[in-house]
């Protein structure tokens, strides 16, 4: 009988090894990182042979959710008060939550002439547009920096009327790049491409305007014992999972 060499049958050993202690990893993700999470689960998927099955959504929707039993294991929310919520409710692990983005709130329009460079807090200020798309600051940290950036330029009350409220940003993004309505608040990781805003018209908003955007992720109580969920959290704080976050326009706080 012919027998395998033996680095053969050590790679075949150690790649059943990786079968068997592969798990699956339930994780509520905030819709502003959409785009670097399908990335990041696929690199994940890759580097470690763990699974992670993501649904996408406004993080106080998430909140809610997580408080009434949803199983997900590990939170990547829009904000940091959030996940320190329901560490005080007592559904986190203690010692698992870090900022793994810090986000960047834009104005922008689907049209490349609507807002000039520079100059989106005067088309603010002038009001000339039917529709202004906001997400529901009540449940979406990007929603509540956009009435804050409002607020601080003074046109809160004349623009009020004229909102466009999405339940969460990927719904706010719809509704400007579908002409719903002429421009809105989203994210920049929404409208990047190769390190610039890569259609239509944009303004960076200056993070003085408001609170700053920082992005916590934790482990539920429901994953304290899978696996998955720490190498999950282990792996955004690596090198490839952070090249990804950078490259769809987020800072990092270390």
């Amino acid at each position: 009988m012919r027998s395998f060499p033996t680095t053969t049958l050590l790679a075949i050993t150690l790649g059943l090894t990786n079968i068997a202690q592969a798990e699956e990893v339930s994780v509520a993700v905030a819709a502003n990182f959409t785009g670097p999470m399908k990335e990041i689960t696929a690199a994940f998927a890759e580097d470690t042979g763990h699974q992670a099955k993501t649904a996408f959504g406004s993080s106080g929707k998430f909140y809610a959710q997580i408080s009434n039993g949803a199983p997900f294991d590990v939170f990547l929310s829009a904000d940091a008060a959030t996940p320190a919520r329901l560490a005080q409710d007592g559904l986190t692990v203690p010692g698992s939550d870090f900022t793994y983005a810090l986000g960047t709130l834009v104005l922008w329009s689907a049209d490349a002439d609507f807002i000039p460079a520079g100059e989106g807090a005067a088309v603010l200020q002038n009001g000339k547009f039917r529709k202004l798309a906001i997400a529901n600051p009540k449940t979406a940290p990007y929603g509540a920096a956009a009435m804050a950036t409002m607020r601080a330029l003074g046109v809160e009350d004349a623009i009020t009327p004229k909102f466009v409220q999405g339940e969460n940003i990927a719904q706010t993004y719809q509704f400007i790049s579908t002409g719903n309505a002429e421009l809105g608040f989203v994210a920049l990781s929404q409208v990047v491409q190769d390190g610039e805003i890569g259609s239509g018209s944009g303004w960076l908003v200056p993070g003085d305007l408001h609170e700053p955007i920082r992005q916590d992720a934790v482990i539920l109580k429901r994953g304290a014992d899978n696996p998955a969920a720490q190498a999950l959290i282990d792996y955004l704080q690596g090198e490839r999972a952070r090249v990804i976050i950078r490259a769809y326009g987020y800072d990092l706080a270390h």
